[in-house]
């Protein structure tokens, strides 16, 4: 089948979320939408997604989507025009800039969520054509700490293991990382390692996450403090000679120097505690634990990589692995768990702006070697500027030119609003995406280019684990849209580089990207794929899940490492010593806390995709911060109320969530939120940009801040068949809802409701309830039978149902009973208000699931299970289930633990 013709009625593919690349099996309705399900034949998830993966076909449709290429003419609107008068007006303004300023003032900005084939080529434009390595990607936010950490100790960007060591591992030790909600798959398969093996489980976090219920030990330790914890654990471990001085001696070398830095840093078990908050009982026990236990595999994630210090913390932890031999054997070794898609496959092709395509770097050897590869005629000869660099480099004017491909960077960078205003300053900004608008097209895009998107694509993406898998396409792309393999090389076509770029598949490029990967290699270096170097078409179709190196010779290595084979000039492993750890941003009066940002469980990045599924729009509804206790109290805000953040670089308002699981003196608060799906919840305009020296990466977990109550004496809700526009007073929030959009609404007395909703009206029936004096407003629009437009406003305490309103808003018609009622907000026959939604996976609610404790039909999460579905796919909602039976059944709490030990006996 080429990638023009139609799809079987079902296709393998492989899900555009997180870097476990979770196989799927997707069924096109002909409608415009799939049934997604996991492929039970993939070796990363064995047919389990999470409440993500089992939405993707909610986010199908064409309604976002950006359908033809767009150029801002003289009147500075956006334009539909053919794809040849696009192209060719890049081409031509890219042309002009670099001869008038350079090669170095143009760069290109990649993404994750590109297919390796998308990003192979535009690193071979950018750094073997254009002749600079101003290209960087938006992985640079989420593992390049991991990167630089492997490669200062491995001499190469090795994962040196694979999940199945998840199966075997005696110990798995969870460092900066919520897995059971960024990686659930991955998670439940740890779980069923202590179910059926007794595997222990220790997270290391300064938030008590849902991952830390089913931990054997929380080490809640300060923020920043991950080095000087592993800098314990390796003293302790030499103390009780609880090393492999084999493999230190036969393998390695610098582990004297590290170990007198690690006594340095935290010299017995009193002082890591010290350094990190910890009780001394708790440090003790888990170096006891991890020096006890053969098979430990180490799992980190953004916790430790978004860190001004993140390569030292990874390093630390590799260094407790080296130390005892622990790596590349089945259950041992340390583990970066990647934060998107294809990630992995990023790095593979070069896509970050110090590195060259196939894990080459910039020496001169691998220099000249991809030059003659791919016979470039001014190949990029030194490392070009990171992520935060780059946008720096934009504002002070150096760059005039960026290409931003799939990704949001006004959004998501640190030092959000100063991204936005520099990217205003550009020359040319061009953004080849499959959304119409986003935070960073509004920043001033000069042209839009249509991209396909999943489910549409045709390529590969490579997981955590290194295995390669295929995205298939199972529908017909949307209008104009072109693969972002093609949109670039037509570019560099145009300028004048024909020969290299005249692709005409996806499978071209993979087999020119392996070839690349084998060329001049006899096993010298770690990515290889030069068993896929002469892959038909129809082999590409059929390629199964691959682990990586498959050379020449068909040789798979499962592990690395194991016996050594580093790939340093004499092959030996590097212990690294990291610096003394020391928090770049410091709090003070003025800002007294610090800002931990991440994910929550059912949104993913910037909710382009995920925030078009009702049912993943109902877990976590409203932008939020969570806070202590203690800290609430003294800043004068409660739960439930709102909140405003201040650093030193911007401002949110978020709703607050007061919990005792948040660390007094932090913070927390989700990325997800843009200006396109909030007022004031784009917190990446609060991040510091500071970055680590050896990574790029930035710091996202420890920025000083502010907080102060922020009241709105009325609270409401809006939905609305079309995107509305609200006053600047007011506090909202967008969320998915059947049928259009949803709007959680907050504000100041004053605001003129009624006026508001009927100008935007227009010749629809109007029926409205006022009560000035209390300060209630209700209003509902209706297009003869159909429910068009509502409004419910009312006094902070008190609040219409939300759900049952919701309900009616997705039907096609309204009868006179229910329109009559309408207003009331409350409860109509036939339509039960569920509440936030628990397991998205399910749709199950918090009152569906409380009515089944409170009945009796349900004693346990495992009942709730039998009964309700609830917690029965991918488990992330399990923690809160627990909860849920715990605040509902109190006296249940023991005999549900009963059950809950019985199930993992």
């Amino acid at each position: 089948m080429t990638e023009m013709e139609t799809p079987p009625s079902t296709v393998r593919t492989t899900c555009p979320y997180c870097g476990v690349g979770c196989g799927v099996l997707a069924t096109p309705d002909g409608k415009g939408r799939a049934t997604i399900k996991g492929d039970p034949d993939h070796p990363a998830n064995f047919g389990r997604l999470c409440s993500k993966g089992s939405a993707l076909g909610e986010t199908l449709g064409l309604h976002e989507r950006l359908l033809n290429p767009m150029v801002r003419c003289s009147n500075d609107q956006m334009e539909p025009v053919a794809w040849s008068d696009a192209l060719d007006h890049v081409a031509q303004r890219l042309h002009h800039i670099i001869a008038k300023h350079g090669r170095h003032s143009v760069a290109f900005y990649l993404s994750g969520q590109l297919l390796t084939e998308d990003y192979y080529v535009a690193n071979k434009l950018m750094k073997g054509f254009i002749g600079s390595a101003n290209v960087d990607t938006n992985s640079r936010l989420c593992m390049s700490s991991a990167v630089a950490g492997h490669k200062r100790a491995f001499g190469s960007d090795t994962v040196p293991g694979n999940y199945r060591d998840l199966d075997k591992a005696d110990l798995l030790v969870l460092v900066g990382s919520n897995a059971a909600w960024c990686h659930p798959v991955l998670y439940q398969r740890i779980l069923a390692n202590k179910r059926e093996r007794g595997a222990k489980i220790i997270v290391v976090d300064p938030r008590r996450t849902d991952t830390a219920s089913d931990a054997d030990l929380f080490l809640g330790l300060k923020p920043g403090t991950d080095t000087a914890l592993f800098s314990g654990l390796l003293v302790h471990l030499a103390a009780r000679n609880a090393i492999d001085r084999h493999f230190i001696e036969d393998h390695t070398s610098g582990f004297e120097d590290a170990l007198a830095q690690a006594r340095r840093i935290a010299a017995s078990v009193a002082a890591t505690a010290l350094a990190t908050g910890l009780s001394e009982a708790d440090a003790e026990a888990f170096f006891r634990l991890f020096a006890a236990s053969d098979k430990v595999v180490t799992l980190y994630s953004q916790g430790v990589n978004q860190s001004a210090q993140g390569t030292d913390k990874v390093n630390a932890i590799i260094n407790c692995h080296l130390a005892t031999g622990r790596i590349g054997k089945p259950g041992a070794g340390p583990f970066s768990l990647t934060g998107q898609p294809n990630a992995m496959g990023g790095r593979e092709v070069g896509g970050l702006a110090n590195q060259l395509a196939a894990h080459m770097n910039f020496t001169p050897p691998d220099i000249d070697r991809v030059r003659r590869f791919w016979q470039a005629p001014r190949i990029a000869t030194h490392e070009g500027l990171k992520a935060v660099q780059m946008f720096e480099a934009i504002e002070r004017g150096e760059i005039k030119a960026l290409w931003v491909m799939g990704t949001n960077p006004a959004v998501s960078l640190p030092n959000a609003d100063a991204v936005r205003l520099a990217m205003q300053k550009l020359d040319l900004l061009v953004i080849s995406d499959n959304v119409r608008s986003n935070d960073s097209i509004n920043a001033g895009a000069h042209v839009l280019l249509p991209a396909q998107a999943w489910g549409e694509r045709s390529g590969t993406v490579t997981n955590s684990e290194r295995r390669v898998s295929r995205q298939r396409p199972f529908m017909t792309p949307a209008g104009d849209a072109k693969p972002d393999w093609w949109i670039v090389s037509e570019i560099a076509k145009r300028l004048g580089y024909e020969g290299a770029f005249s692709y005409q598949s996806s499978a071209e490029i993979f087999r020119e990207h392996c070839c690349l990967s084998s060329f001049e290699n006899n096993g010298t270096r770690d990515f290889d794929l030069g068993a896929f170097s002469e892959i038909t078409e129809d082999e590409f179709n059929r390629l199964p899940p691959t682990l990586w190196p498959a050379r020449l010779d068909t040789s798979v290595s499962e592990r690395f490492f194991a016996e050594g084979g580093f790939f340093t000039g004499d092959q030996r492993a590097r212990f690294v010593a990291p610096e003394i750890p020391a928090l770049r941003g410091e709090r003070s009066a003025s800002r007294p806390l610090l800002l931990n940002t991440g994910r929550i469980r059912d949104q993913w990045h910037t909710m382009t995709r995920t925030g078009l599924s009702p049912r993943l729009g109902q877990h976590l509804r409203f932008p939020f911060v969570e806070i202590h206790p203690r800290d609430a109290c003294a800043a004068g805000v409660v739960d439930g109320g709102f909140a405003r953040l201040e650093t030193d670089f911007g401002k949110c308002v978020l709703k607050v969530i007061v919990t005792d699981r948040q660390q007094p003196g932090m913070l927390f608060a989700p990325i997800h939120w843009s200006d396109e799906t909030s007022s004031s919840a784009r917190v990446g305009a609060l991040v510091a940009p500071h970055i680590d020296p050896y990574s790029g990466q930035p710091e996202n977990k420890a920025t000083p801040v502010a907080l102060s109550l922020c009241d709105y004496p009325q609270y409401g809700f809006a939905l609305s068949r079309d995107v509305m526009s609200f006053p600047e007073s007011i506090w909202w929030a967008r969320v998915a809802v059947t049928g259009g959009y949803g709007y959680l609404l907050a504000s100041k007395r004053g605001v003129q409701w009624q006026a508001w909703f009927n100008k935007g009206c227009g010749e629809h029936d109007v029926a409205e309830y006022l009560d000035g004096a209390g300060g209630i407003y209700r209003a509902a629009s209706f297009d003869g039978d159909r429910l068009t437009r509502c409004l419910f406003v009312e006094p902070s305490d008190r609040s219409s149902d939300w759900d049952v309103v919701k309900a009616l808003f997705a039907v096609e018609t309204v009868n006179a009973e229910q329109r009559r009622l309408l207003l009331s907000g409350k409860a109509l026959d036939g339509i039960a208000s569920v509440g936030p939604i628990v397991c998205a996976c399910f749709g199950v609610g918090r009152n569906t699931i409380c009515d089944a404790l409170k009945s009796g039909a349900a004693r346990s999460y495992l009942d709730l299970g039998t009964q309700l579905k609830a917690g029965t796919n991918c488990g992330s909602c399990i923690p809160e289930l627990r909860r849920l039976v715990a605040e509902t059944l109190p006296d249940e709490k023991q005999n549900d633990q009963r059950e809950v030990a019985m199930a993992e006996s």
